[in-house]
């Protein structure tokens, strides 16, 4: 093959990646979107109930998320290993089964332990020091919303299922109807329509549990249906145990579990700090920090998508497609982010006009704050979308534990406690919080980077399929 021939085949190659990888990220980043617009649609009806009720129910989504967070990681261990079979065995059908199955196992485990702690969840919040009404109150909407937790677990598997084969169309179409459901179910149990007594926020929880499973009961139908999904007989023998696989689905998940919590928890904690400093920072900090996490359901989608088509790339023993599918996500989700990192830049009011009424002069000092916070944003987007596509490249590699400690020592080693002593030792306040959000992510980012390029030295990815899929034995 000569020089030209060569180029277009590498052309070629690009262009075919890129393909696979867009086809398979829009449907990843509308589901999230969807799944946002779930919790967006509580908030609302919260706030039709008043202040008070609005405000309980933050506390309760706030601590309760705080620990589904870590199941949502651990479940999304599936997805790798089912891509990885796939790429070793193209019409694998009893491997991915065996580790849908023991999804559902893992799920059921997790539960348990995170049900007793939200069952506690008045108790919990009252050792914070939160006012006695409003842990009450909180306490009684997680007891009616932890029950919406295995439901809901079972639906992620089943989504990862559906993305490792690079079929997520239906997890989209279920997402998006489940909002409808979602807001109509939460709405006449909160608010007491046809007769049926006002539960407040209790309904909201309930109208969740409601929701969660008419997302697993139809992707359930759709996977015993579908002749595309059917072969896979996903709930056969669905209480035959399988320790190895089960075992390894804890050792690759639990690490991308407290990766995630890593990340999570020093939002909430940022936000805490925050409304110390005052009302207009806390303020103008949600409404930023709401921005970028929109934006950052693009690169979140991508690095989903480069964890199967990686890990496909993986089982095959295609050093050169691990390559491929790694960067092309990584330009993607980058490369969205240096657009939204323009913007916010250059048109800080349109984006925060979208929360705020900018032409209130009252709202003035929010208004500045968030153009502040906006500006570092810039930055912390970059470094979130890289962070975010680099995770699931390495996951892809079923690479989680040393990611994991790069997030502990990123997000709590360096980025709040330096984000702490700028706000309360200098007069940044809440600026010197974003920046040292910003500098978290970067560092994390900047760490999956150079353990992607040292992947081969680091052995990663020249494993036998005898000692990557040791447990198959």
């Amino acid at each position: 093959m000569n020089a030209v021939d060569t180029l277009k085949f590498r052309q070629s190659a690009w262009a075919s990646e890129l393909r696979a990888t867009l086809a398979l990220s829009w449907p990843l980043v509308l589901t999230n979107l969807a799944q946002n617009a779930l919790m967006t649609s509580d908030v609302i009806l919260m706030g039709w109930l008043g202040p008070e009720s609005l405000a309980a129910g933050a506390l309760g989504t706030n601590l309760y998320f705080a620990f589904l967070i870590f199941g949502i990681g651990l479940v999304n261990a599936t997805s790798p290993l089912i891509a990885e079979e796939l790429g070793r065995k193209r019409h694998s059908v009893r491997d991915v089964r065996r580790t849908v199955r023991q999804g559902f196992w893992t799920s059921i485990t997790v539960a348990i332990p995170i049900w007793l702690l939200a069952w506690n969840g008045e108790a919990m919040l009252l050792a914070m020091g939160q006012e006695p009404a409003l842990a009450h109150a909180a306490g009684s909407y997680i007891r009616a919303l932890q029950w919406s937790l295995l439901p809901f677990l079972f639906s992620l598997v089943l989504r990862s299922f559906l993305s490792a084969l690079e079929r997520p169309g239906w997890a989209l179409v279920i997402g998006i109807l489940a909002v409808p459901v979602n807001f109509g179910a939460a709405y006449v149990l909160m608010l007491g329509k046809f007769g049926l007594p006002a539960f407040g926020l209790v309904g909201a929880g309930l109208g969740t549990v409601i929701s969660s499973l008419f997302m697993f009961l139809s992707l359930a139908f759709v996977v015993s249906r579908d002749r595309r999904f059917r072969r896979y007989h996903l709930f056969g023998r669905f209480w035959r145990p399988d320790w190895a696989r089960y075992r390894t689905l804890w050792r690759i998940g639990a690490p991308i579990g407290l990766t995630v919590a890593f990340e999570v928890t020093i939002f909430n904690a940022a936000a805490l700090f925050m409304g110390r400093i005052g009302a207009n920072e806390l303020a103008a900090h949600a409404i930023a920090l709401q921005i970028a996490s929109l934006c950052f359901m693009v690169p979140f989608g991508i690095g989903q998508a480069v964890t199967v088509r990686v890990g496909r790339a993986f089982g095959a023993q295609d050093a050169g497609g691990v390559t491929l599918a790694g960067w092309t996500a990584f330009a993607l989700g980058v490369g969205f982010m240096i657009f939204t990192a323009l913007l916010m830049l250059f048109k800080p009011q349109l984006l925060i006009g979208a929360f705020l009424d900018i032409a209130d002069p009252r709202n003035a000092p929010v208004l500045q704050y968030a153009i502040s916070f906006l500006t570092l944003a810039a930055i912390f987007q970059l470094a979130d979308g890289a962070q975010a596509v680099g995770a699931g490249m390495l996951r892809g590699l079923q690479d989680t534990k040393v990611p994991m400690v790069f997030a502990a020592a990123g997000y709590w080693g360096i980025g709040l406690p330096l984000g702490v002593v700028l706000a309360f030792g200098t007069s940044l306040r809440g600026v010197g919080i974003w920046i040292g959000l910003a500098t978290g992510l970067a560092v994390v980012a900047s760490l999956m980077l150079w353990r992607w390029l040292r992947r081969d030295r680091l052995g990663l990815t020249n494993l036998s399929p005898q000692e990557v899929l040791a447990d198959r034995s």
